[in-house]
């Protein structure tokens, strides 16, 4: 579904749950950093308010999470470390059309987005069959279930608004970006590392 053209190799999550404080802390700001993100959207493009109404309340969401994955840091006795460079998000946002027109760059951040989404989406699954704890096991069951439904959510915005623009050619290319720039990913303790 998630159309992602390399999975994550399964070691990872081995990785993950031997630095869980680490993977929770950059969880954490993955989720802050998401609900700014729709924020972001949404002031670039508050004409459309069906838009701003679904990512409202996807901002809503994510910041939901964000709280949710404190609590569990809270619980366990950690302390929320400082928010985490995420290089993956950072060289990902390097194949956004930078010129070109204003929809078009709508069109962009919205399948960045969906990328996003999606390769969180693959991780949080690698987490959920994958760690030993019942209770983050579960934990990330639902968010996996959460993120398809974003990744959802800026595919379907993407291709309504971007009627003009060849949404499905300019998704393939980004897959196709993401999958040789996931190579360098998935050997270290964060969500997209």
């Amino acid at each position: 579904m998630l159309h992602l053209k390399l999975e994550t190799d399964p070691r990872w999550a081995a990785i993950a749950e031997e630095n869980i404080e680490e993977i929770l802390t950059d969880h954490a700001w993955c989720e802050q950093k998401a609900a700014t993100n729709a924020i972001t959207i949404i002031t670039q493009n508050s004409e459309y308010p069906d838009l701003v109404t679904d990512l409202l309340e996807l901002a809503r969401e994510e910041l939901e999470h964000f709280q949710m994955v404190h609590e569990i840091i809270k619980k366990r006795g950690y302390t929320l470390g400082r928010e985490r460079k995420d290089n993956y998000v950072n060289e990902l946002y390097k194949f956004m059309n930078k010129g070109g027109s204003r929809l078009q760059s709508m069109v962009d951040r919205l399948l960045f987005s969906a990328m996003i989404e999606a390769r969180s989406c693959e991780r949080f699954k690698m987490l959920y069959q994958h760690v030993e704890d019942p209770e983050l096991s579960k934990f990330y069951y639902d968010l996996m279930v959460s993120e398809a439904g974003h990744y959802t959510l800026f595919i379907t915005y993407a291709r309504k608004y971007g009627k003009d623009i060849d949404v499905d050619k300019r998704w393939k290319e980004l897959v196709d970006f993401e999958g040789e720039l996931i190579k360098k990913y998935g050997k270290s303790e964060s969500i997209h590392g």
